[in-house]
């Protein structure tokens, strides 16, 4: 009798619990409940061979803009309001580019030295030419009112050739000489130079420089056509001999086969969810990541053979591609109380500029945007942790946290602080506007063998994906980002960092 007593309270107890629980598993936000099967296929389709490397401008780009494009309708995404192409609604931001044509044949000639493209120099822009002028030194070559810069001041350089340096007067990074170059020659072309010759003097070696930067290139293309341009040379600045031939003349002849440029269009593939809370879906939380990569063949740059010449991209960046698409999935089936626009970006390996373009032409107000989760990797090989770039710089370092906790991984701050990883990927270009925009990678601690393994190598294929950690990883961005967006104040920069007058900029404050 008191065993059967104690079978009814057991089982009465049990009634009890069991709505209790199955609410709570219920009420779990629909992240936890992302397939496994989901996010391997999206990795599978994205890194296939099929795709040809998804390189910027070219038909494996536009295959995996379009798969994003019908997730984002297939899950209930919507198109951005007010975003037509072709007077429908469209999840496209047309990005135009300037395709430019492998380093040609040429020479520079000052008195008795003969300088050889493809070794001494790099033709950076420019149609064929055959020139002979007086040529002009102009320091860095650069004009700008509020910074006082003024190197052309009493320098009449009209049809004539100029010689500058590379950088500005206030930053000599590799980044900042690489991005100050075109405005060097707008300048230039401005005050009617007919060709530049720059001394590039980068902290790189000058045969990496050589290697990157002779083959195929892309830029933004102002305007949406192919900018006027002249002869613009890279000349080894770091050898002295050439600088002092080149600083020693009066008088160069300039002769190049040219760089043939044409027009060749991208998009990014953007969607919007309306956020929950009348008083803060006017608000929203920007997810990025990019989804090209570097093409097959000659294109990767890397080594590769007959029986495999694809660079699928599955670590880089497939992998934060399918995040994105499990945030739009979660996102779409309950949305949190801001507003979640997410992005997925082109032309970061060609120079960051799908977020560039995005940047300078976003399709909702920038100082509405409170925070930007980007997702981007070079590789893995610790899959019990994430790594963020800029996690204790940019004010959610609580949300991260949970989030990571919550799939049974761990979160680690700014792995191999040494490379500046923070600015070499699309975050950047929403940081320098001000919004806090950590990058949320693929877990490591430091740069080695592994890491580099497969990074920008055929290797780098679905095959080679741990597909549980992809699904955790996936699961974590997502409930990072809900937690974020349903924050009661918005996060803000670590005092003092370099980006925190951006910010007060864009915010007001």
């Amino acid at each position: 009798m008191k065993i059967k007593t104690l079978l009814l309270c057991i089982a009465s107890l049990a009634a009890t619990q069991a709505p209790v629980f199955s609410q709570k598993k219920k009420s779990l936000p629909p992240e936890f409940s992302i397939k496994k099967s989901d996010t391997e296929g999206h990795m599978r389709f994205l890194a296939a061979d099929e795709l040809l490397g998804r390189r910027t401008g070219e038909q494996g780009n536009m295959v995996a803009a379009r798969y994003i494009a019908e997730q984002f309708r297939k899950f209930g995404v919507t198109p951005v309001p007010g975003v037509t192409d072709a007077g429908t609604t469209s999840y496209y931001q047309h990005v135009p580019f300037e395709k430019m044509g492998a380093n040609g044949t040429g020479e520079i000639t000052a008195d008795a030295d003969v300088l050889k493209s493809g070794t001494d120099w790099i033709l950076m822009s420019g149609d064929a030419a055959d020139l002979k002028s007086e040529l002009v030194y102009a320091s860095y070559g650069l004009e700008n009112a509020s910074k006082g810069w003024n190197d052309y001041k009493d320098l009449d350089v009209n049809g004539k050739i100029v010689l500058v340096q590379s950088g500005t007067p206030d930053v000599q990074t590799p980044a900042e000489m690489i991005a100050s170059s075109s405005e060097k020659r707008k300048v230039a072309i401005e005050k009617g130079a007919i060709a530049i010759i720059e001394l590039f003097n980068a902290p790189i070696p000058w045969n990496v420089v050589n290697k990157y930067f002779t083959g195929e290139k892309m830029a933004l293309a102002a305007d949406g056509s192919v900018a006027k341009t002249i002869p613009h040379a890279w000349v080894n600045g770091k050898e002295a001999n050439l600088t002092r031939a080149l600083r020693g003349v009066k008088e160069v002849t300039f002769k190049t086969s040219g760089r043939k440029a044409q027009l060749v269009n991208s998009y990014n593939v953007v969607g919007y969810i309306a956020g929950s809370d009348p008083k803060l879906k006017d608000e929203y939380v920007l997810l990025t990541a990019h989804y090209d990569h570097i093409g097959i063949g000659k294109q990767g740059g890397q080594p590769y053979t007959p029986e495999d010449s694809i660079f699928n991209g599955a670590r880089d960046n497939a992998f934060g591609t399918v995040a994105l698409l499990s945030a739009a999935e979660s996102f779409a089936k309950n949305p949190p109380k801001r507003s979640i626009l997410i992005v997925a970006l082109t032309g970061e390996e060609v120079g960051l500029l799908g977020s560039q373009y995005y940047a300078a032409h976003p399709l909702l107000p920038l100082n509405k945007c409170i925070f930007d989760i980007n997702s981007d990797g070079a590789g893995y090989n610790d899959t019990t942790i994430v790594s963020v770039m800029g996690l204790d710089r940019t004010g959610a370092r609580a949300e991260m946290e949970t989030a990571t906790k919550a799939f049974g991984l761990g979160i680690f701050a700014d792995p191999s602080p040494e490379q500046g990883l923070f600015d070499r990927s699309d975050n950047v270009s929403f940081a320098k506007q001000g919004i806090p925009s950590p990058t949320f990678t693929p877990g490591f601690k430091e740069f080695n063998g592994d890491i580099m393994k497969n990074y920008h190598q055929v290797s780098d294929n679905p095959e080679t994906i741990d597909f549980n950690y992809l699904l955790k990883f996936s699961q974590a961005y997502t409930y990072a980002a809900r937690l974020i967006a349903n924050r009661e104040k918005a996060p803000q920069w670590s005092a003092g960092d370099k980006y925190e007058e951006a910010a007060k900029k864009l915010y007001g404050k």
